[in-house]
């Protein structure tokens, strides 16, 4: 895709404004000895491959990972503006590091992702020893974007532009499971999501260079890959192509099944669904493709329906039910997780019990619980009917009760029975176990000594009899 975005750049200081040279054509030349590099990820799972992708970069430059966060000559956060403590915990970092940068004006702070999108040039106001504030869509750019950083300017990148399609630089936190972006940004316009606003307008990647990023993974050894949407059921919309029958030739659906054969991936998973698109005919492909694993996570957030009428989900409880039922029908053994909002504007006390009622009901495997927070920018911050502190506290904590309880009843159908687990690495809290996951998702851990000797290794799939379960995690022995 072309790079059509621009940037502005401000002074370092206002009063003594430093010529601005013209922007680099071309990324830098990679160059040794730059220094190191530090990045926190904060949030979901598409700013964790941004991460990926702008480390990648940062060492084709030159850069080396540091030893710790306050060692480093360059640090980068990676910010969410999802809840506004995750916006909160991000000014806290960078106040630390603020100080930092008065006594070594050498130190290069970055601030990415969605708070950068959000807040924009009010960020270097807020912060004014900030080098670069960048939105999510210009993470490929990093290196340009850093090369107008030792040119003398501070710069902030957050207008709108085509995202560039290479992406085949990222430093993978895992040498097993891997994310692949599928499509970025979001078209919809929930009412109490800032999403839309902060990483823009959907944009599909072509299958045909989707493919190609899974083939060069595999080459490298990744067992399993997550196709990363923030709203992957969109995927496609934005491409030309009808089919015969008068569809869209390019569906998520259509994408799992190009993808499926490609050689050495064993396991693919995909997320985040939204139930407005989610079709019977995926669900028939994630049944029949034996590489899709048996999980999906499909977002609810409230089991009422004139709350999701005015959180603007275009689905009514009925339509969520039906689709968890299809899946059940297809694939009994799915795990099915989801998201849920409490104490939105407005929600009565009933209308919360109707969500809890829904959980009870349907029974999930895991479900991620939030109490509204007003975002900037969102149409509910400004509603009447904003519920107390106490009163989102105390429904978070009761729904949470009830999601750890159904968990472990969900858990318990795994007790004796033999799961095949993708060995990710060994388990951190215990050095003589290994950890991985089941097809459904469910973490597990078993001795890393083989009966025969040896030991078990990342990327092994290893058969393993399930002895003890718990609400979110399994452990057992392997077979062999």
């Amino acid at each position: 895709m072309a790079d059509t975005g621009t940037m502005t750049a401000t002074p370092l200081t206002p009063a003594a404004p430093r010529p601005a040279p013209a922007a680099p054509t071309s990324p830098a030349p990679p160059q040794a000895g730059r220094g190191s590099y530090w990045i926190t990820t904060f949030g979901c799972q598409m700013n964790k491959a941004d991460s990926e992708r702008m480390a990648g970069i940062l060492e084709s430059m030159g850069y080396r990972e540091a030893p710790a966060e306050l060692e480093a000559d360059l640090v980068l956060y990676n910010t969410c503006t999802i809840r506004d403590n995750a916006e909160q915990k991000v000014y806290s970092y960078l106040g630390r590091q603020a100080q930092r940068k008065r006594a070594n004006p050498h130190l290069t702070l970055v601030v990415a992702g969605c708070v950068a999108q959000q807040e924009g040039e009010s960020l270097l106001r807020r912060v004014p020893e900030l080098d670069l504030v960048m939105g999510p869509q210009h993470a490929n750019r990093l290196d340009v974007l850093l090369a107008q950083v030792e040119q003398g300017q501070q710069v902030v990148a957050t207008e709108e532009h085509h995202i560039l399609e290479d992406i085949t630089t990222a430093r993978r936190d895992s040498t097993i499971c891997g994310w692949v972006n599928v499509i970025y940004g979001c078209n919809e316009r929930c009412t109490y999501c800032v999403v839309p606003s902060v990483r823009g307008q959907e944009q599909s990647r072509l299958p045909e260079a989707i493919r190609l990023e899974m083939e060069g993974l595999a080459a490298q050894g990744f067992k399993e890959i997550t196709l990363l949407g923030q709203n992957i059921d969109a995927y496609g919309r934005d491409l030309p192509g009808i089919t015969p029958e008068g569809r869209r030739s390019h569906t998520l659906t259509d994408l799992l099944q190009f993808v499926h054969d490609v050689e050495g991936i064993e396991r693919i998973r995909f997320a985040t669904s939204h139930p407005r698109y989610f079709t019977e005919r995926l669900i028939d492909a994630c049944a029949d493709l034996p590489k899709v694993c048996e999980h999906f996570h499909v977002p609810f957030q409230s089991g009422d329906d004139a709350v999701l009428k005015a959180m603007a989900r275009g689905y009514t409880v009925d339509r969520y039910r039906r689709i968890v039922e299809r899946i059940r029908e297809r694939m009994p053994d799915a795990s099915i997780s989801a998201d849920v909002i409490v104490a939105f504007p407005g929600e009565t006390d009933a209308q919360y019990r109707r969500t809890l009622d829904l959980i009870d009901e349907l029974g999930f495997d895991a479900v991620n619980t939030a109490a509204y927070s007003p975002r900037p920018n969102t149409p509910a911050a400004d509603w009447p009917g904003q519920l107390s502190e106490e009163v989102k506290v105390e429904r978070l904590r009761e729904l949470n009760v009830l999601v750890e309880r159904k968990a472990k009843e969900r858990s318990a159908r795994y007790a004796g029975r033999i799961e095949q687990i993708l060995v990710e690495g060994p388990n951190p809290k215990d050095p003589t176990q290994v950890m991985g996951r089941t097809r459904t998702n469910r973490l597990s851990f078993f001795p890393a000594a083989k009966a025969a000797g040896g030991v078990w290794r990342a990327g092994d799939l290893v058969d393993v009899r399930i002895e003890e379960v718990r609400a979110f995690s399994l452990s057992g022995t392997a077979l062999a």
